[in-house]
């Protein structure tokens, strides 16, 4: 009995002081959050995060899913929209005057030719009742112009870009690398459509760089906006007589 007596007193003793009781139950609580001297520097702790107090999550936090970005402010997001054309404004801007149009012709040709003036970078197609329809163009650069009548062997369709071995090693020794192979697409210098001259390696080609149109920029290939080769691609057939000028 005084034993009894002496637990029951030692319990009152404790409440008295302030004490709460513990449960087994308390054990799966959150812990309250823990926090870490800005004075200690023990290995242990810096492992743990250079800043100066550290907190650990709740378990309902853990709990919580992880957002791998946040979402921009209308602002920003209207900037990374409008940065691209900000970008294409820059580019230099083909002339109008290089863009398709019917005009007059009065040349020797029989309609279905094709006539290329590298002097003016103009590429015609020569149609009945005295009228062509007329394309610009980027013709061979200095030291590249050439002249001549051919056929159109063959035509294709985003073709494959295989760089001549005197093209490559002229322009290595320029500093710029070009590839032995590229395959068609986008990023292709060939562009949209190539229709083959003769057994030349010269081309009537499509471009990703159409702001060069009306210039002396080729290394003797006939350069045409993406647009325009797909309209003459359709309009012509292989056999097409071709004359440059």
């Amino acid at each position: 009995m005084k034993t009894a007596f002496t637990f029951v007193l030692g319990a009152a003793a404790v409440l008295a002081a302030g004490a709460t009781t513990s449960f087994a139950n308390d054990r799966y609580a959150d812990r309250p959050p823990v926090m870490v001297s800005p004075d200690l520097s023990a290995p242990w702790v810096l492992q743990l995060g250079h800043a100066p107090g550290i907190v650990r999550p709740t378990r309902q936090a853990m709990q919580q899913p992880r957002r791998l970005f946040q979402a921009q402010p209308d602002q920003q997001r209207t900037a990374a929209v409008q940065q691209p054309a900000k970008r294409m404004a820059m580019r230099p801007q083909i002339n109008p005057i290089y863009l398709p149009q019917e005009v007059a012709y009065d040349g020797p040709q029989k309609p279905g030719t094709i006539v290329i003036d590298t002097h003016q970078n103009f590429l015609y197609l020569v149609e009945k009742d005295g009228k062509a329809r007329r394309y610009g163009v980027g013709t061979g650069k200095p030291g590249f112009e050439w002249s001549g009548t051919h056929k159109i062997t063959d035509k294709k369709v985003w073709p494959d870009w295989r760089p001549p071995a005197v093209m490559i090693k002229r322009e290595a020794a320029k500093g710029r690398y070009l590839p032995t192979y590229l395959a068609g697409g986008i990023e292709n210098p060939l562009g949209a459509r190539a229709l083959y001259l003769g057994t030349t390696e010269y081309r009537i080609h499509g471009t990703n760089q159409p702001w060069t149109i009306g210039g002396a920029v080729s290394s003797g290939c006939i350069r045409m906006r993406n647009e325009d080769v797909v309209d003459l691609y359709e309009r012509v057939k292989v056999g097409t007589t071709v004359e440059v000028i």
